[in-house]
């Protein structure tokens, strides 16, 4: 059957996916009007729901049940337009003529142009596994450039329900990825990021349903923006009780031209509806992720050994190599010097730009720590901070131009650096010639790419066009991953901004791990893993067993813990591992191997949220690949003897039978329905991993 089916008699169109349909068409004025987007209908069944009209119409409404597909100025329109340019005599009102449709590269392609104005439209829709993504190409062919103030990738449009409820997150610096659930309010709710990055304050999705959506059943909706910059994603309630929302990139007051002859692509804003909960829904798009974002969806994710909370910045070749010898005794695949290792970087106030060895503690060079590595069986991994410089550097001094500034204007400092201007040829030439002399000359194996404030002053005085610079700086970043990803294909990246600052499908179709917190407090990285989880796959989501007291919180808690905590995702190791005593280095050598053992279904299984830890001090999750089973309980402080509910499993056949680690047989059913024991002793932090195969 084919994903994309034409109906010419209503000009409408219709994408399957193998759970779900979207339809729309054109309406008599060649406007794309939403039709539905939910359960699979046939074509015949979609044109029988085109046409319906709005009970509570006035001549103070849109007329009409149907939403715009791309909502912009013109008619009587009165929400949030996805669309809005300014000709040069002043004209922003839109009028479309139908100009044809193609499959290209298996998506959908609908052509507009305007009916008087030399602008083009055309609209986009692929369907990959159940995710259809959306986007919009606009192009200039007349003589005059043309200004353009919003351009959204796509709209979408619920199907009317009596109550509408929004998913997303809220964080902040170390506190990432909060989930909140709450009515959706009449009127428009924006979510936004003004900072350049995704950010930590809230991540470029929504999830909405009708009030009744639990874990385990209920219809969802959900969105995603393919975009690691600033963006803006619109939720709109309106009085006659019609929800839409529109995303893209950029924000309010930030505009551009579109240039003669020039054509503008928007981001991928992808959607998946599911029919059985936040859980199903958070499953399928993981394997979205997986199968059709990630660089290298079949690899396993190696255990890394990062120096930083080990060493700060007091980093030097003999330190390293130490360090590099204690790491790969416990396992570890992968050793990662983190900053303090270049220039003047004794600290957060220099050096930053000037990307060569410190002389003093790197005498001959890296190439004798990176061999000294690779001699333990380990790769070699580097933390660098490409976007960013320092005042106090070589570079600035030389080129205090390349930074985004303002005229007239104080230059702000945050964390003590500036943030360079790759919307800038020569600043993006130069920050991929110096990575790429880096990786190839020493052999580096892994970069760990961090990213540490947001813009500030975000101008170019000299630029023709400056507001540009906050699309074309992060397409400038994605491109240079690209190159350095095609010219050195054994690389591999992760992904960081503070943490979790920049985490989202674009950053992650150009790594292959998140850094998703500078948090590595395990009791509070329960809470962090679980809203990160909502979206992204286990096998993305780097997380770290440190020191005990926490370095960040001061928390103390049992080595198992933390380690069950983080083998929840990709395992690492980040403490002061000459600290630790002989106990704890033989309990972290065993649970290292033993991670090695679960490590498939963990990072390729499909994950089960069993609790939430919003709700509980007792949660679970649960991990399923073919017939082998993982699940992590962890208990966080609760008063003595407090009963809890041990949590019911999920995914398993309810026929079969299962096997734990010690050799008992448990009833797939009785396991669906009652869930297993596990002994957590006291009422402090504690933590039980389960094993079972399929008998």
């Amino acid at each position: 059957m084919s994903l994309v089916e034409h109906d010419p008699a209503h000009r409408l169109w219709l994408l399957r996916t193998p759970e779900s349909s979207y339809a729309f068409r054109l309406d008599d004025g060649d406007r794309p009007r939403h039709v539905h987007w939910g359960p699979p209908l046939t074509l015949e069944q979609a044109a029988a729901v085109a046409g319906r009209r709005n009970p509570a119409e006035s001549s103070f409404d849109e007329p009409g049940d149907e939403r715009l597909e791309l909502p912009a100025e013109g008619g009587a329109f009165f929400g949030v337009a996805a669309l809005a340019v300014r000709y040069e005599d002043g004209t922003s009102a839109l009028e479309w003529r139908y100009a044809g449709y193609a499959i290209e590269g298996g998506a959908l392609v609908v052509r507009l142009a305007d009916r008087h104005y030399p602008l083009e439209l055309s609209l986009h829709y692929r369907v990959r596994g159940e995710v259809l993504e959306r986007w919009t190409t606009l192009r200039n062919t007349g003589d005059d450039p043309i200004s353009l103030l919003r351009t959204d990738s796509a709209s979408w449009t619920l199907p009317r329900r009596d109550g509408v409820r929004l998913s997303r997150t809220s964080g902040a610096w170390s506190a990432e990825y909060g989930v909140l659930r709450e009515p959706l309010p009449v009127g428009e709710t924006t979510l936004t990021s003004r900072r350049g990055v995704s950010s930590h304050q809230v991540s470029p999705w929504v999830m909405l349903d009708a009030g009744d959506a639990t874990e385990t059943s209920g219809e969802v909706w959900s969105t995603a923006l393919a975009w690691s910059g600033s963006w803006r994603i619109t939720v709109e309630r309106t009085h006659t009780g019609r929800v839409t929302w529109t995303g893209g990139f950029g924000h309010e007051n930030v505009h551009w031209r579109l240039k003669p002859g020039e054509t503008w692509e928007t981001p991928v804003f992808a959607g998946l509806y599911a029919a059985d909960g936040f859980g199903g829904t958070s499953r399928r798009w993981h394997a979205y992720v997986r199968e059709f974002v990630q660089p290298h969806p079949g690899e396993l994710r190696p255990i890394v050994y990062n120096s930083w909370e080990a060493t700060g910045w007091d980093v030097d070749e003999q330190t390293e190599t130490q360090l590099a010898e204690a790491a790969a005794k416990l396992g570890a695949e992968l050793f990662v010097m983190d900053d303090g290792w270049f220039g003047a970087r004794t600290g957060d106030t220099a050096g930053l730009g000037d990307w060569t060895a410190n002389e003093q503690r790197f005498p001959d060079g890296l190439r004798p720590l990176v061999d000294a590595v690779h001699a333990h069986g380990m790769k070699f991994g580097l933390w660098v901070e490409p976007e960013m410089v320092n005042p106090d550097s070589d570079l600035y001094r030389a080129h205090p131009d390349w930074v985004l500034h303002m005229a007239h204007r104080t230059r702000t400092t945050l964390r003590n650096q500036l943030v360079l201007n790759f919307a800038r040829p020569d600043v993006a030439d130069w920050a991929h010639k110096w990575l790429d002399r880096l990786v190839g000359e020493h052999g580096i194996d892994y970069l760990k790419w961090d990213m540490n404030r947001a813009f500030t002053e975000a101008g170019w005085p000299s630029g023709e066009d400056p507001g540009r610079l906050w699309i074309d700086h992060v397409r400038a970043v994605h491109a240079i991953f690209d190159r350095l990803r095609a010219d050195h294909p054994d690389l591999r990246i992760q992904g960081c901004a503070g943490g979790g600052g920049r985490t989202d499908l674009g950053i992650l179709a150009r790594t292959d791990e998140i850094w998703a917190s500078d948090n590595t407090d395990a009791a509070d990285r329960i809470t962090i893993q679980h809203g990160y989880g909502q979206l992204y796959p286990a096998g993305t989501m780097s997380a770290w067993v440190t020191d005990s007291p926490n370095p960040t919180t001061g928390r103390e808690a049992p080595l198992s813990f933390r380690f069950h905590v983080a083998m929840a995702g990709v395992l690492g190791l980040g403490g002061d591992l000459p600290r630790w005593s002989p106990e704890e280095l033989r309990e972290a050598a065993s649970l290292v191997a033993l991670y090695k053992e679960i490590r498939p279904v963990v990072q390729h299984g499909e994950l089960y949220r069993l609790a939430d830890p919003a709700h509980s001090a007792f949660t679970a999750v649960q991990y399923v690949l073919g017939d082998s089973v993982v699940v992590f309980f962890w208990r966080r402080p609760a008063e003595f003897a407090r009963p809890f509910t041990p949590p019911r499993l999920a995914g398993l056949d309810p026929a079969a039978r299962y096997r734990d680690q010690d050799g008992g047989l448990h009833h797939g059913a009785v396991l669906l329905s009652h869930g297993i024991d596990v002994t957590l002793p006291g009422s402090g932090y504690a933590s039980a991993m389960v094993r079972l195969t399929r008998a």
